[in-house]
């Protein structure tokens, strides 16, 4: 298992074909035209991670994430998808579609608790523990800590595994076709945070 670092792009063809991907982005703070993506995590299921550091003043060309991320016939699996799409949208311009998010499905079958962060899912699913410590630290300065990177790299690392289990306990409850559909408005609810309506329901009555 090893954690690779790259600088404003992934190399070419470090992920096996067709894999789909887990994600998850570092920001400098949750208003995301605010504050700027940082980090974005990678992984395809395997033994190694890889993390894309964008520093100051960064154009984000980054073609090969782009490419990678914009891919139609992989799947993007995230923890709470809602906003790294839109910081993924903001700052890579793409929107990374077709989407998984762990965070939904989960709230969709466990509905005998309401702890649903990642730290509480990989415990409960898949017997691990993972650290939280460096969640709140500067993901914008000019070097990644060691701790900084394990701390990114884990946010991806138990993704694959957990749609499997969270997937079965979907079809057990027959709420497979509703987490899909909740899976394809992601990216329309990652707009309406960008166009302004983050904490607003349209759909509310009032």
């Amino acid at each position: 298992m090893a954690v690779f670092l790259h600088e404003e792009d992934i190399p070419e063809g470090v992920f096996a074909p067709g894999a789909d991907i887990a994600v998850d982005t570092e920001t400098m703070g949750l208003i995301t035209p605010r504050d700027r993506l940082c980090v974005v995590q990678l992984s395809d299921g395997g033994a190694d991670e890889h993390l894309v550091r964008f520093g100051p003043g960064s154009d984000y060309a980054a073609p090969n994430l782009r490419a990678l991320l914009a891919d139609p016939a992989r799947v993007k699996l995230f923890h709470f998808a809602r906003f790294d799409l839109a910081a993924i949208r903001h700052y890579l311009g793409v929107t990374a579609t077709p989407v998984y998010c762990t965070k939904i499905a989960s709230r969709l079958v466990r509905t005998y608790t309401d702890r649903h962060g990642l730290k509480d899912l990989v415990r409960e699913l898949l017997g691990q523990e993972i650290s939280k410590q460096q969640q709140s630290s500067d993901w914008g300065g000019p070097v990644l800590s060691d701790a900084q990177k394990d701390y990114a790299a884990s946010d991806v690392r138990y993704l694959h595994a957990m749609r499997e289990e969270l997937d079965r306990r979907l079809a057990r409850e027959g709420r497979t076709a509703l987490a899909q559909a909740c899976f394809d408005f992601l990216p329309h609810r990652a707009e309406l945070d960008l166009a302004g309506w983050p904490e607003i329901d349209i759909f509310a009555h009032i």
